[in-house]
């Protein structure tokens, strides 16, 4: 998860998705590699199995390579790793990933700031490896949601679904839970469990 623009909802995502693959049976342990902890603050909250949380400090992150090989061979099949809304130190995490998730909302300005986290991704040489996610979007019918992930769609960059901006995700995190468990038949579960079934195909391809 990256993307050098606060406020884009990349931790409440992470902590979704993170329990969406769990659900899927994957080993899921997650790195919060942002200063500000929130990710890990989550972690912290959980009184739920299955899902480990790590902070890493801006000194490990140059051994991230070597702690995400130790979590392979203690038995994580995924390892989510939410970094910083800044690129300081951010390119041993990026280019180690097997898939960059950029949350973005559906503006201009949100597209736009996410330009530099794309030209690094480009130039780490992975551009069959990322993907935009429109997140926070208004309710449906949204013309200005169906416009940027026709522009996206078009480019091959984008993941799907978006997501809708519903309190479930915002009560789930303040309870340190996934969406999916918080109110696993809701809406906002239903496009979590999407975009994971996304991801995951698209990891495997």
């Amino acid at each position: 998860m990256a993307v050098q623009k606060g406020g884009t909802g990349k931790t409440t995502l992470a902590a979704s998705l993170a329990v969406a693959a769990a659900e899927t049976g994957e080993s899921v342990v997650a790195f919060d590699l942002d200063p500000q902890g929130s990710l890990a603050g989550w972690g912290a909250l959980r009184r739920k199995n299955g899902i480990v949380v790590d902070r890493i400090q801006a000194w490990e992150i140059g051994q991230l390579p070597e702690i995400l090989d130790g979590a392979s061979e203690s038995g994580a099949t995924i390892a989510l790793v939410d970094t910083a809304g800044t690129a300081t130190g951010a390119t041993p995490a990026l280019s180690a990933a097997d898939l960059v998730l950029v949350p973005v909302r559906p503006s201009r300005l949100d597209l736009v700031a996410a330009r530099p986290t794309l030209q690094t991704l480009v130039g780490l040489g992975m551009r069959s490896r990322l993907a935009l996610v429109l997140n926070q979007c208004p309710p449906p019918p949204s013309a200005r949601t169906e416009a940027y992930a026709a522009q996206l769609r078009a480019l091959g960059v984008l993941a799907e679904p978006g997501i809708v901006q519903r309190v479930d995700h915002q009560d789930a995190v303040a309870a340190g839970l996934g969406v999916t468990e918080y109110a696993p038949l809701g809406q906002a579960a239903g496009e979590i469990r999407a975009l994971w079934d996304w991801i995951a195909t698209k990891m495997s391809a």
